[in-house]
């Protein structure tokens, strides 16, 4: 619903047979819909976030790709701690509280994962994430 009002496309792409993964789907769901929910947020009318996974043998890959705002140099090695904001201001507007990336981090080394991010102002963000299809918990 809120791709539909922005007007934006949301397109999925996969390589692989296997996306099996030993791992709690509740978690790994909410890690899903928390960084799709921030593309759509900082994203403009218009524009198109891209899934992407990626089977190999011992690990599946995913990342989340939008054309939205981006974030600065300075801000993107602190955006996974706790109730740190890049705007605060605009965060309060959307109801951000600093703790989405957070978590999502948390739940991906949980997991025995990893969880990296590229960005460029103006131009977007990337969110790649690696977790072994065997959980070794």
């Amino acid at each position: 619903q809120k791709l539909t009002l922005k007007n934006q496309k949301l397109t999925a792409n996969y390589r692989g047979e296997d996306f099996n993964l030993d791992a709690d789907k509740n978690k790994i769901e909410q890690v899903i819909i928390n960084l799709i929910n921030n593309s759509i947020k900082y994203s403009e009318t218009g524009k198109e976030i891209r899934i992407c996974l990626l089977d190999s043998k011992e690990n599946i890959m995913f990342s989340i790709e939008d054309e939205g705002i981006g974030i600065s140099s300075e801000h993107q090695k602190r955006v996974f701690e706790r109730f740190y904001r890049v705007d605060k201001a605009r965060s309060r507007e959307s109801g951000g509280t600093g703790l989405g990336l957070a978590i999502v981090k948390h739940i991906i080394l949980l997991h025995k994962g990893d969880i990296s991010l590229k960005s460029e102002l103006g131009v977007g963000t990337k969110i790649s994430i690696v977790l072994s299809k065997i959980y070794r918990g």
